[in-house]
């Protein structure tokens, strides 16, 4: 049996935030001694429109040493309005990693809305955050979230969450590509009450993954629902 080592504040975590606020969301493991977090910080270092607020960040693990926190890479342009966190991370092996959540405004629209993103890691270079792709055609520019993201094997990942008038959606990442954002099938039939979201997706081997969450029926009572 294993035994767990001491807590130790995150590596580089005082030097983003000034030691003001900074909170770890989620963990994952893609081999012994090999992991990635993320979560946010209240960052110091005014944004694009000139606030400062929170940001989110990712850390690393390799050969059972932390490594620094940084901001997640291009978070901040996306991030207009300041408001930013990381969610979710997944590790299907060493360095192959994917984390998704949500930041708050729209450089190219203007708005202050919360939009989902994801954001991949591949053999231990990580990659752009970008908006969900396909999720602006859905929900026309409104609030969205993802809240959660497994990837197996490397390259190949699911990301689920919900969309303004609370409205499940997943989407997948096939070969490092992140396919469009759609509504999951049969939930609208369910989803009477207009409130659902997808609370969790795992996927073992690629292409066969599960999401579950819950969905407000005719009673206005939650409901859990499988896919």
């Amino acid at each position: 049996m294993g035994s767990w080592g001491r807590a130790i504040a995150v590596p580089g975590l005082a030097a983003l935030d000034e030691g003001r606020h900074g909170v770890v969301i989620s963990v994952s493991c893609g081999s012994a001694g090999s992991c990635a977090a993320g979560g946010n910080y209240a960052s110091s270092v005014p944004n694009i429109n000139g606030g400062g607020h929170q940001q989110g960040f990712v850390v690393s693990e390799s050969n059972g040493a932390w490594g620094q926190a940084i901001e997640v890479p291009d978070l901040r342009a996306l991030n207009t309005h300041g408001d930013a966190r990381v969610s979710s991370v997944s590790c299907a092996s060493a360095g192959n990693c994917a984390a998704g959540g949500n930041y708050s405004g729209d450089p190219q629209y203007n708005d202050s809305y919360g939009k989902g993103y994801v954001v991949s890691e591949k053999n231990g270079v990580r990659g752009q955050a970008i908006h969900v792709p396909g999720l602006r055609a859905l929900h026309e520019g409104g609030y969205s979230d993802v809240s959660s993201v497994s990837c197996a094997p490397p390259g190949n990942c699911a990301a689920g969450g919900w969309y303004q008038h609370f409205r499940g959606f997943v989407l997948s990442e096939n070969g490092g590509t992140w396919g469009k954002a759609i509504n999951i099938p049969g939930l609208g039939a369910l989803n009477t009450g207009g409130e659902a979201e997808v609370s969790s997706v795992s996927c073992p081997p690629a292409g066969n993954c599960a999401a579950v969450g819950s969905y407000l029926d005719s009673r206005a009572r939650y409901q859990g629902f499988l896919t």
